[in-house]
């Protein structure tokens, strides 16, 4: 500014904010600074790296619509020397009879249930993975399949309950019969509900 013919310089402004003032007298390490860790991979990503502390497994729609045949889920509360047997089997869309023999063994669980009059006395193989709650109390089995899913399954063979090609064939059976992302994934409304023109004033 000019005051009488003269410029004046303008005063600085205060530091209100009290941020350090840089030191003219700092000197560097020859190198610079150590250089931060690589952050962790993000688990979304796909990578195979190692995460480091504890970070929980990411739940996506791969990993919840993933079927693991002959164990159970960590919902039932199934564990090696559970003993089921006698039980009543519900499908999604009612009774399919009771559980007659029964293997609770890690990666090697499944229940064989006498349907009684329902398929004409047959009984059935199924696969620990179907299970999808159990209630002790009342010594029900719940599986997340329908009765015709069931009926429609590969016959059950008692002298192939070991074999490794009716195994296979029977797991994939009801692996293409698992409940979509849909069904499992909790339904969430979008975030712009309610703010559009016809949102009430």
């Amino acid at each position: 500014m000019r005051d009488g013919g003269m410029i004046m310089d303008r005063p600085d402004a205060p530091n209100t904010f009290g941020t350090p003032e840089p030191d003219p007298e700092r000197i560097d390490p020859p190198g610079g600074f150590a250089q931060m860790p690589p952050a962790a991979p993000d688990p979304a990503t796909g990578s195979t790296a190692p995460m480091r502390g504890d970070v929980p497994p990411m739940r996506t729609p791969d990993t919840v619509q993933r079927f693991d045949a002959w164990n159970y889920r960590e919902q039932p509360g199934m564990t090696v020397g559970t003993d089921v047997v006698g039980y009543r089997v519900e499908a999604t869309d009612g009774h399919i009879g009771k559980i007659d023999q029964a293997s609770a063994a890690v990666g090697d669980s499944w229940l064989v249930v006498d349907t009684g009059p329902w398929i004409f006395g047959k009984k059935v193989l199924l696969p620990a993975g179907t299970v999808c709650n159990l209630d002790a109390e009342e010594r029900r089995l719940y599986v997340d399949r329908t009765k015709e899913q069931i009926k429609d399954a590969p016959e059950y063979d008692p002298e192939l309950v070991n074999d490794t090609t009716y195994r296979d064939k029977l797991g994939d059976y009801y692996g293409g019969t698992y409940p979509p992302v849909a069904q499992t994934m909790p339904q969430t409304r979008p975030a712009t509900e309610g703010s559009g023109p016809d949102a009430p004033r």
